[in-house]
């Protein structure tokens, strides 16, 4: 007894093979193109009311970290340090949502592994 393969498998197999590997490819380039894209761009955000604002790159890079005067009380260090870590981190997790949604709409939500 002869297993039959679906269709599109055996004969046929070969020129589809290249298309999908011509499309991966593709895909590849496109998700390149685009993490660079993002690792230029900038991505702001705000802590404690807009009293600390920071400003990182897409590879995560602080750029710039501007504090309202009003903020800075010698007998309150922790919370500056505090309202920091909070805008530093709300920004790396922008960089990574916003990373992970583009990479998305190049995949198609396939989840590719090792394409980030």
């Amino acid at each position: 007894m002869k297993a039959r393969l679906p269709r599109g498998f055996g004969g046929g197999a070969p020129g589809n093979m290249q298309q999908m590997l011509k499309q991966a490819q593709k895909v590849q380039q496109d998700m390149a193109a685009k993490q660079a894209e993002l690792e230029e761009r900038e991505f702001t955000t705000t802590a404690g009311g807009g009293v600390v604002e920071v400003v990182i790159n897409g590879r995560k890079e602080l750029q710039s970290l501007n504090l309202k005067p009003e903020i800075v009380d010698p007998e309150d260090v922790a919370m500056l340090e505090d309202l920091i870590m909070a805008a530093v981190n709300q920004a790396i997790r922008m960089v990574e949502e916003t990373t992970a949604a583009e990479m998305e709409k190049l995949t198609g939500g396939l989840g590719l592994p090792g394409m980030l």
